[in-house]
């Protein structure tokens, strides 16, 4: 420690470490961090940046591809620690661009040993399978000795996700982090059990989820707001102070009975009326199955007024398969999200952290 401006006793940036090695205040370091071998005994190893600012502060990570082919996230987190100036950070970033690299290298959502999601792996275990095991060498090393963290997803194959956050808005610290990332949609859940952000959040790590937008491919309008949203939470947290903690015109945050998932009642081939992000209203055609002769089987309404943060992309279906998902909106909220659906969207307005 030593003296501030006035009189008051300031603390010294620390180091961060890691089992194997250390970044000291002001540095930063570019590492692959063992996390499991291959059947020929080679390293499977973790690509991670670190950036120890000179001065102290919160220590964030950023987290992408637990999921090895959700990929929007892969190049949120790759420009935050690449091409970013941070040399003014207070505090530091752990960014994680591939968490499941071998399903990355797969291009599968899950590991390619038996399967195995590894975000339902978490804490993980040193002595259980391989999935927990690389679970464990993650989470100790780089997710349990941050303070907040931001794990970003898209939507499965075959359906896309509009940009929301997903987030226990029951704990204070996580919904600070989830309404600086200034989404419009805040969807209250405290996830999985085994769930990267649950089991952070459950010792300390205050972390939500982003989704956006859909598997194998980078989506540039996700991205970009992704990347605001990811300064905003700099901004709010005091990391980065030139920055600004953003508005995004509205927001609702949604609980269990606030959302659902709209469902196929008969097969055939869909043809949907509305895109991901829309706001809709009760009665309206979300979109109709049709059989092989382009004759309509089934029309989809929506049930209540609300906005779209999920809608299929493949567009044939089974009986029971998922169509839309669809979170109510009312009131205030309603109408704030109809003016900015009509001016276009993700047109966020940025306030001061004084408001």
């Amino acid at each position: 420690m030593c003296g501030g401006p006035d009189g008051e006793r300031m603390v010294d940036a620390e180091a961060f470490t890691f089992s194997g090695g250390r970044v000291d205040p002001g540095e930063s370091m570019d590492l692959r961090y063992g996390i499991s071998e291959t059947y020929l005994g080679d390293p499977v190893r973790l690509p991670v940046t670190i950036v120890n600012g000179e001065r102290p502060g919160t220590t964030v990570f950023l987290a992408a591809a637990t999921h090895g082919d959700e990929l929007n996230g892969v190049e949120v987190v790759r420009e935050v620690a690449q091409e970013w100036d941070l040399s003014e950070l207070a505090g530091t970033l752990v960014c994680m661009p591939v968490v499941n690299v071998p399903a990355f290298m797969a291009q599968q959502r899950y590991l390619p040993v038996y399967d195995r999601d590894l975000n339902r792996s978490f804490p993980g275990s040193a002595s259980s399978t391989s999935a927990r095991r690389m679970a464990k060498r993650v989470f100790d090393n780089f997710v349990e000795p941050c303070d907040v963290g931001l794990d970003f997803h898209t939507s499965t194959r075959g359906r896309t996700n509009a940009l929301h956050v997903r987030a226990d808005m029951d704990d204070p610290t996580v919904a600070r982090v989830a309404n600086a990332f200034a989404s419009n949609v805040v969807i209250d859940s405290t996830g999985p059990s085994g769930s990267l952000r649950r089991e952070a959040s459950e010792v300390g790590t205050a972390t939500i989820t982003v989704e956006m937008g859909e598997a194998h491919r980078f989506q540039r309008e996700h991205i970009d707001r992704a990347l605001a949203g990811v300064r905003s939470v700099l901004a709010e947290f005091g990391c980065l102070t030139a920055e600004t903690v953003r508005w995004p015109g509205w927001r609702t945050v949604v609980r269990g009975s606030e959302k659902t998932w709209l469902r196929a009642d008969t097969g055939g081939m869909v043809e949907t009326h509305v895109s991901c992000g829309d706001v809709v209203h009760e009665g309206d055609r979300i979109c109709t199955i049709t059989n092989p002769f382009k004759e309509a089987k089934a029309t989809v309404s929506a049930p209540f007024d609300g906005v779209l943060v999920g809608v299929v992309e493949n567009p044939l279906v089974y009986p029971g398969n998922p169509l839309c998902h669809l979170a109510e909106l009312s009131g205030d909220t309603l109408r704030a999200a109809e003016r900015n659906d009509r001016r276009g969207r993700g047109d966020d307005q940025v306030r001061s952290r004084e408001t």
